[in-house]
């Protein structure tokens, strides 16, 4: 007796959803819904990633979240970002459909606050990615996050205007696997809150703080750190808070910005240089603090570095760019613009005895390595 025919039709749900997941062309996961209601089914609840893109013409309230993520209910990454008519109620939606949410960006919702950060903690207990950038949080809406999202790694906070070292300081204390905090321009954040946060704490942006001396210390209290942007710091009368800081907390920095950094002066250079044994790249663009012996510390002390931004630097000389010429044996970038103290002929000495090292005019604006808020 012969076998009744078969249809693709009748594979159970779990068969469909192996097939979808090995489809390889987007245009054929866009496609695979349009078969019939199952299909589509089967293609919605497969989808792991979601990133809303909104426009003057378009923009998402309270209701499309509720809509949408009852149809995506097994998301891992979902981004609001500029989702700006967005209201905390809006969120209330993650109570029932956020509990396998890894990363979730919420930038320039301006409608949400401590509020409607309560429901991210309540229905996001797996979240390891935050971003809230220009978000009208406290500290109150920090606090409530940490003690219920414990495995946080990556926390955006730039441009929070009402945070302070309190808040920072719950995320720090009650988030052990920390991996990587952005608090630039959250003016109210004077560092203190990092004190005797997580070695696993290796990357921190925090361009254009009020850091204090206390501060400084603070965040080098892990002793973890390998990427610190402090550029367009505020406070410090000749950097003395870095000269304090013990070489054990600042051994693992590899990448540093202190571009803008105007006040800095040759101690701190020099503890950081003799410090860091494993430092790559430093920007010290626009650093006018820095003199000869600054200058002769690195040629003597970072023997890995490999680039190196001096643009705009006032007080690099002839003699300085030699002792970076003739130490920095690794060195293989340096951008040196702007530099008015340096003669052509020291310029073309350094090209002509180290010619594995390419000079540029331009300056790099951003060093940060790419590994941050990322799973």
């Amino acid at each position: 007796m012969d076998d009744p025919p078969t249809s693709v039709l009748q594979l159970p749900d779990d068969c469909l959803h192996i097939i979808f997941q090995r489809l390889d062309s987007s245009s054929d996961r866009d496609s695979f819904g349009l078969a019939c209601h199952r299909w589509l089914r089967i293609q919605n609840s497969s989808r792991r990633s979601l990133q809303l893109l909104v426009g003057p013409s378009m923009n998402i309230d309270s209701c499309h979240l509720h809509r949408l993520l009852d149809r995506f209910s097994q998301l891992q990454s979902l981004s609001l970002a500029g989702c700006t008519e967005l209201l905390d109620s809006g969120l209330s939606a993650l109570l029932d459909n956020g509990s396998k949410l890894q990363i979730l960006h919420l930038d320039c919702c301006y409608g949400i606050t401590d509020h409607g950060l309560s429901f991210v903690a309540s229905g996001c207990p797996n979240l390891a990615i935050i971003s809230l950038h220009r978000c009208n949080i406290t500290d109150v809406g920090l606090e409530t996050l940490s003690k219920s999202c414990l495995v946080l790694k990556d926390v955006n906070l730039s441009y929070c205007s009402l945070i302070s070292d309190h808040g920072v300081g719950a995320i720090s204390k009650n988030c052990r696997q920390l991996r990587a905090v952005d608090i630039s321009h959250c003016r109210s954040v004077n560092g203190v809150g990092f004190k005797g946060c997580s070695q696993t704490l290796t990357y921190l942006e925090a361009a254009s703080c009020d850091f204090e001396p206390e501060g400084m210390m603070a965040i080098f209290s892990g002793g973890g750190l390998e990427y610190l942007n402090i550029s367009s710091i505020n406070w410090w009368i000749n950097g003395h808070g870095l000269s304090l800081i013990s070489a054990r907390f600042i051994s693992k920095l590899r990448v540093l910005n202190f571009r803008l950094y105007r006040t800095i002066g040759d101690d701190a250079i020099l503890t950081i240089s003799k410090g860091c044994p494993l430092l790559q790249e430093w920007s010290l663009a626009l650093c006018h603090g820095i003199g000869i012996a600054g200058w002769e510390s690195i040629g003597s002390n970072c023997f890995n570095l490999e680039r190196l931004n001096v643009n705009g630097c006032r007080y690099l000389c002839d003699e300085g760019l030699r002792a970076l010429r003739d130490g920095c044996k690794r060195l293989r970038y340096l951008y040196l613009g702007r530099c008015r103290r340096i003669s052509s002929t020291a310029i073309e000495m350094f090209k002509c005895l180290r010619s594995d090292v390419e000079i540029g005019d331009e300056e790099a604006m951003c060093i940060a390595p790419d590994w941050a808020f990322r799973l």
